[in-house]
Parts: C-alpha cells; structure tokens; sequence
C-alpha cells in the first residue's frame, strides 16, 4: 500500500459515488469543447454571410482634388492626375498576398458618365457574379442582366428614364449614350446611392467610356476574424502602389463585434460550467473527509505525515480531473459535428488534435486538483489522536 494505489482504492470503494461525480465532470468537458469548437465555426460563417451586406475595404487610384471658387462663386471639386486600374493586374496581385485566404470578394466597378434622352445618370460597371455575393441584401423584379445588352436599373433612375410614362419596367428599351440596351430587372429601393444608378455588366460601362480592361474602384470584402484588418490593409496597398486602400471602420467593428459577441457568449456558458464543476468537485471531496476521518487518523498513526495525507486526496482528485478531461474531450468533439449540423452553420468542422486532447486533460486535471485543495488541506489537519479515540 503506498501513495498510488491508496487513491485508487478509495475510488473503487464507492464506484457508484465516483462515477457519478466523473460523468458530471466529463459533461462540463463535453460542452466546453462542443461550445469552442461550434463558436469558432459559427463565428466564420456569421462573418462570411456579413459579407452579402457590403465591402469593408476599398481600393481607389490616387488622384488630386481642388477645390474651385472664385469671387465668393464655389465651382465646385475638381480632380486632376486622374488614373484607372487595370483589372487584371490589381486581380493577380490582390491574389498574390499573404492573406489572400482571408478576402471573401473581390469586386471591380468601373463608373461612367451617361446620358439617356437628356437625363444625365451614372452607370456603374460591374461584375455581376461577384456583386451579388457582395450586395445580397439586393432585391429585384426581373432578372439579372445576362449580356453586354442588358442594363439593371435603380429604383429611382427607372423612375426618371420613364419620365411621363412612368418608371420603366423589366422588358423595356432604353438608350444609353447611344447604345439601346434591355431593362432586364429593376432594384427595389435601398435607400442609398444604387437608387439612382444604372448598373451593367463591366465591359459594357468599360466600351462605353472607351477604357477596356480597366476600373476606377475595388470593393473588397476581408474576412477579419483570423487576423487584424490593418494586416490585410497593408498587403494591399503593397501589393497595389500607387493607390489608396482605406478600410471602412464602422463596417469591420459591426463585423467584428457580432463575431466576438459569439465567442465571448461560449466563453460566459463555459465559464459557469467550469465553476459548477469545481463546485460539485470541492463538495464532494470534502465529504470525503469527512466520512473518512478515522481512515486518515490510521494512516497518520501509522507514520504517514500530513504532507503524505494531503497528497491522496490531491491525487485522487488529479485521477478523476485526467480521465473526465480525456473522455469529455472526445464526446465534446465528436458532438460538434452533428451540433453544426443541426445549425446549418457554414464552415470546416475543426480537426481533431492530440495536443488539443492534452492540453484539455492538463487543464481540467488542474481545475480538479485547485478545487480539492481546501479538503485535502482539511484532510492534513486531522489530529490521529482523536480520531483513534472515535474507533
């Protein structure tokens, strides 16, 4: 009989006890392992599916800006040393960057000054695959534009290009600095700047202002959760000289917020199960000793010290705190797959990993061990002469 198998002895005297406190732990484990591992895949898809309500990083050539007046009479802005981008080029180095993994879309737009019927209105150059991703708050009646014929119009530019007859409707024709283009759908009203626009797709708007392969605005859309924006920021604008990369701040703290708002909500829940768990850890050690006074009065008159005595218990609860971290960790992982299923949530299921296995098994073993510090001490106090004298 000796410091180890004393532990263990004890643990099997009252099986019934013993397992009931370990499926208590193991459950504790079990969610907090699920709770990580379903926040960090909801997380990524909650920031994906933000991604439908617009950029939060834009990329514009650099140009000059002067402002005119004259006399007390403001003429307005003007901007010289005006330059384009080339699609192709800003494509291929925007892939070529480190943290190419963490751009969602990449959206070029290329916007012209147009005429139709003496209305003057902006057309807006796009590639409509990757605008749809990036405005999926977008509502239409009609259909998408399917060629360079075709023109999508905002609510209040149909309004306006209808004039007396009323707004133009899918179907209808219009001319378009001297192109007759088909309405193929309408956008219901956003009420931002897409009322007032006519989009096409970007060769179109790229013939029409005579600048092929080239556009005047990037809007990229950055997954931020795995690293900081400002990181995607610089490679960006590294990897793209001579422009200006500006991240819209207000839009990546909404973001951002709703992502940590999950994680920090599974960090609140685990942090009371972990309590809970460390309570009923503590109670149940401590009526431990209280039932086992005259035990321990044996073992001290029996010349084990009380450092000896404070180490069984330490130990006992070390064994229980090991073999419920080991099987929570691997109920709680193999939960997490049907638990994201459950949730439709969009995302890689995390990967098992040993060191993941160890580090959680370390970690509960400790919680367990901290929580019996005040019975084992308890334990280590017991006077073996009183104790003799209750035999």
């Amino acid at each position: 009989m000796n410091l180890c198998t004393i532990p263990l002895r004890n643990l099997r005297r009252k099986p019934l006890k013993n397992l009931l406190l370990a499926l208590v732990l193991t459950l504790g484990v079990a969610a907090i392992t699920a709770l990580f591992g379903v926040s960090r895949v909801v997380g990524e898809s909650l920031e994906k599916k933000l991604t439908a309500y617009g950029a939060n990083i834009l990329v514009t050539p650099r140009s000059e800006k002067l402002t005119v007046s004259y006399g007390g009479l403001a003429l307005g802005d003007m901007l010289y040393g005006l330059e384009y981008l080339d699609e192709a080029a800003a494509q291929k180095a925007i892939d070529g960057i480190a943290l190419r993994e963490n751009v969602s879309v990449v959206a070029p737009k290329l916007v012209v000054p147009a005429e139709s019927g003496g209305t003057a209105l902006a057309v807006v150059g796009v590639r409509f695959d990757r605008e749809r991703l990036l405005k999926g708050y977008w509502s239409l009646t009609g259909t998408w534009p399917a060629s360079d014929s075709q023109i999508l119009l905002g609510s209040h530019a149909a309004v306006r290009l209808g004039g007396a007859a009323g707004p133009l409707a899918p179907g209808g024709a219009v001319r378009i600095s001297g192109r007759d283009l088909t309405v193929s759908g309408v956008l219901a009203e956003t009420g931002g700047d897409d009322d007032n626009a006519a989009f096409a797709t970007l060769p179109l708007a790229q013939s029409l202002a005579g600048l092929p392969g080239k556009a005047n605005l990037l809007e990229v859309a950055a997954l931020c959760a795995g690293c900081p924006i400002e990181d995607i920021v610089a490679q960006l604008a590294a990897a793209l000289p001579h422009t200006e990369v500006k991240a819209l701040r207000q839009v990546v703290e909404q973001r951002m917020y709703s992502v940590h708002f999950v994680k920090n909500m599974a960090l609140a829940v685990s942090l009371v199960i972990l309590l809970t768990a460390c309570a009923m850890v503590a109670a149940s050690m401590l009526s431990s000793v209280n039932e086992r006074v005259r035990e321990i009065g044996l073992l001290r008159s029996l010349g084990f010290s009380r450092g000896a005595v404070f180490s069984l218990f330490s130990f006992e609860a070390l064994l229980l705190g090991l073999a419920s971290g080991l099987a929570g960790h691997l109920f709680g992982f193999t939960a997490t797959g049907p638990i994201l299923s459950a949730l439709h949530a969009e995302g890689a299921t995390p990967g098992f990993s040993l060191a993941a296995l160890a580090l959680t098994a370390a970690a509960i073993s400790l919680v367990s061990v901290l929580s019996s510090l005040f019975p084992a001490w308890k334990a280590s106090r017991v006077d073996p002469s009183q104790a003799l004298v209750s035999l």
